[in-house]
C-alpha cells in the first residue's frame, strides 16, 4: 500500500496562526469525524493548546455506529476529556455547545466575578481536520451561513470571528493535518472520511481497505448494496477479485479505479450504512490505532 501524506504549505501557514491566536482565547473545540475518532485528532492540536481547556465535538453522528459511538464517548470521559456527541444540523446545538463550554470554564468565570471583572462572551477557536464538517456546525452555531460549506478538503481557508449567542464568540480555522500519521492505517481512515484530497492516494488501496472492513463487519450491507450473490461474497475469494465483481455489476467493466471511487464515495454518504471504522480496543498502548 501506497504511504499516503497531505500537509501543503496553505496548513504549515494555518497551524501557525492557531498558535498565535491561542492565547487570546478561552477554549478550545476541537471537532473530529465520529466515523474514525481516533485518527481525526490532530496532535498538533494538543501541542499548540497546551493547558488550554478544550471541548471534543463529534461530528457526523449521523453517519456513525450508534453502539460504536458511545464506546467512544466512554472512553473520551474516562480520560477526562469534555466531549459532545452532536448532529451539527440540531436546533438546539448552539444551547448545547454554550452550556457545555460554561461548565467547562466554570472555575474561570467564577474567578472573572470575584475580581469584579465585566462579564463577557466566552472566545472559542474551532479547529479539525478538512472536510470534517466544521463550517456546517459553525454555521449552525450562529444560525446564518457565514462559513463556506462542501464535502471536500479545503473549503475554508483563512480565519475569521463569529458570534454564536450574547455568551459565545467562535474563531474559525482551516481544516488541517499534520507532518507525519502515526501509522498508514490512520492515513487510509483519513483519506476514506475525506479529509485528504481524492487526487493525492490511491483509490484502488484505499477502496480494498473498506472493503475488507465491510466483508467483515457489514456483508448484508455490502451484498445489498451492490448485488452480490452468496458464492461472490464467500470467504475463499479475495478483496481484489471481488472489487472487480463489483467493478462489474457497477458496469464499468476493468474500470477498478472508478468502482474504487464509487465504494469510497458511498461509503462517505451512508449509502453503505452507518458506520465507524474504529474503535477503542484498536489503539496500543502508545495510543496507536492498529
Amino acid at each position: 500500500m501506497a504511504t499516503i501524506q497531505w500537509f501543503p504549505g496553505h496548513m504549515a501557514k494555518a497551524l501557525r496562526q492557531i498558535r498565535e491566536q491561542m492565547p487570546l482565547v478561552d477554549i478550545v473545540f476541537e471537532l473530529v469525524d465520529a466515523r474514525v475518532p481516533y485518527s481525526s485528532q490532530n496532535p498538533e492540536v494538543d501541542l499548540a493548546a497546551g493547558d488550554k481547556p478544550r471541548l471534543l465535538i463529534m461530528t457526523k453522528t449521523d453517519l456513525a455506529d450508534k453502539a460504536r459511538l458511545q464506546e467512544w464517548l466512554d472512553y473520551f470521559e474516562e480520560k477526562g476529556q469534555p466531549v459532545l456527541a452532536l448532529d451539527s444540523r440540531a436546533h438546539n446545538v448552539p444551547k448545547i455547545v454554550t452550556a457545555k463550554s460554561k461548565e467547562i470554564l466554570a472555575d474561570k468565570m467564577a474567578e472573572e466575578a470575584a475580581k469584579g471583572l465585566k462579564k463577557r462572551a466566552i472566545r472559542a477557536m474551532c479547529v479539525g481536520v478538512p472536510n470534517v464538517g466544521k463550517s456546517t456546525l459553525l454555521n449552525h452555531l450562529v444560525k446564518k451561513n457565514v462559513a463556506q460549506t462542501g464535502n471536500r478538503p479545503g473549503v475554508t481557508t483563512g480565519q475569521q470571528w463569529l458570534r454564536s449567542t450574547e455568551e459565545l464568540e467562535l474563531l474559525d480555522t482551516p481544516g488541517v493535518l499534520w507532518h507525519k500519521f502515526a501509522s498508514q492505517k490512520q492515513g487510509v481512515m483519513l483519506a476514506l472520511s475525506g479529509a485528504i484530497k481524492d487526487s493525492l492516494y490511491p483509490k484502488d488501496d484505499v477502496a480494498l481497505f473498506a472493503l475488507k472492513y465491510l466483508r467483515e463487519h457489514q456483508p448484508q450491507v455490502l451484498k445489498e448494496r451492490y448485488h452480490l450473490t452468496d458464492a461472490q461474497m464467500d470467504e475463499e475469494i479475495g478483496d481484489p477479485d471481488l472489487l472487480l465483481t463489483i467493478t462489474q455489476k457497477l458496469g464499468f467493466r476493468d474500470d477498478y479505479d472508478r468502482a474504487s471511487e464509487r465504494m469510497i464515495f458511498d461509503l462517505r454518504k451512508g449509502k453503505l450504512g452507518p458506520i465507524t471504522m474504529e474503535v477503542p480496543a484498536d489503539l496500543n498502548e502508545d495510543g496507536i490505532n492498529e
